[in-house]
């Protein structure tokens, strides 16, 4: 093989598993407490009376995050607004992001009856992200440029050579055991789930939305590998914040096959943000409690539990949510939601012909303001 060249396509991107030691102290350490943290948010998810509550919320938040890391974006009041409101957003940042979310959604619905990552589904994801036909790139000229327009990667080239490396992937995160002459092991699924993620980035098969379909990657390969069960958790927010560092450690792996640094920032991406989550959940499930207790207080006949969840699933709610959840006919809900608003609970707001209720304690938890 020969020494690696930034400016010529990258057919040689060696195939998986690494050879390397990819199982070093240090990273055995950090599986270890990354695991431990994740089992927790984990258990968490499953206690709550309604495991699914929060899903829509969080993955709006991980589409936000993501699509961010991409330089697309929007605000949580958008986002939200848009996701809620009947009326179609012209935004199209906030397009993109809501056919991210839409792209998650869809390849969770997929894993369930086929628990496999294959080429064919990340073809669908990436279809879905970009609302587009797009395929694997069959067309030379692809290369990744840092900010300055300097040339740092050009990822592998023609289709049947990115496939190759795609089925090789394929092999790797579906099968219990790899085998590669004496490279026979089996990964700890922590481990398994960083080299997946570079793997995939390195091979870059699509001419756009690799990045967002790599995210969306990470959080079906935790469910797969049993290690959350809900995948209620938004990783792309602390590559924001570590950006440098999570592209610096990529280029180390191709560039000089140092595989600890890189394997180490996911693992503490892993820790960092199942943490963070835990904390966010409990905060959610306090305020809730909260409101529940104070709106029994206030308003008794308009208090019920199923009331409470729909106001907790989202920032905004609307009539339609509560009809659909049987509180009650159009009149009924109507008085309720003025209830509430005349109360503080919620404050409305117009959006094309209809009226959003903003759950303001919510959106403050989601945007950290408590």
């Amino acid at each position: 093989m020969g020494k690696f060249d930034r400016k010529v396509p990258y057919n040689d991107l060696p195939l998986l598993p690494p050879k390397a030691d990819i199982e070093t102290k240090q990273i055995l350490r950090k599986a270890i407490s990354a695991g431990r943290a994740l089992a927790q948010l984990n258990g968490t998810l499953l206690n709550l009376l309604n495991p699914t509550l929060f899903l829509d919320t969080i993955y709006l938040q991980e589409a936000k995050a993501s699509s961010e890391v991409e330089h697309i974006i929007t605000t949580n009041d958008e986002l939200y607004k848009s996701f809620v409101a009947d009326k179609k957003t012209e935004n199209s940042a906030t397009k993109e992001v809501l056919s991210y979310k839409e792209a998650l959604w869809l390849g969770l619905e997929e894993i369930k009856t086929k628990p496999f990552i294959t080429t064919n589904l990340c073809i669908k994801i990436v279809q879905c992200i970009k609302q587009n036909s797009s395929s694997i790139r069959n067309t030379p000229g692809t290369t990744l440029s840092n900010t300055q327009g300097e040339v740092i990667y050009t990822p592998p080239s023609g289709e049947q050579i990115i496939r190759e490396k795609l089925s090789n992937l394929e092999k790797f995160i579906n099968e219990e055991e790899t085998s590669s002459g004496e490279y026979s092991q089996t990964i700890d699924p922590l481990i398994k789930m960083a080299i997946l993620h570079y793997q995939f980035e390195a091979i870059h098969p699509f001419s756009d939305g690799n990045g967002r379909t790599g995210r969306i990657l990470l959080l079906l390969y935790l469910k797969l590998s049993g290690l959350l069960e809900t995948p209620a958790i938004y990783l792309s927010e602390y590559i924001i914040k570590n950006k440098t560092e999570y592209y610096r450690c990529l280029r180390a792996v191709t560039e000089k096959n140092e595989w600890e640094d890189y394997i180490l920032y996911m693992l503490d991406m892993i820790e960092d943000t199942a943490n963070k989550g835990l904390k966010r959940l409990s905060k959610i499930t306090m305020v809730m409690e909260e409101t529940a207790i104070e709106i029994k207080k206030k308003l008794p006949k308009v208090y019920s539990k199923d009331l409470i969840e729909i106001l907790f699933r989202l920032p905004y709610t609307k009539r339609q949510h509560l009809i659909d959840e049987n509180i009650g006919n159009l009149k009924t809900v109507g008085n309720y939601l003025m209830a509430l608003e005349e109360n503080g609970f919620l404050k409305s707001e117009k959006v094309g012909k209809e009226k959003l209720y903003l759950n303001q304690r919510l959106l403050n938890i989601l945007e950290d303001k408590e």
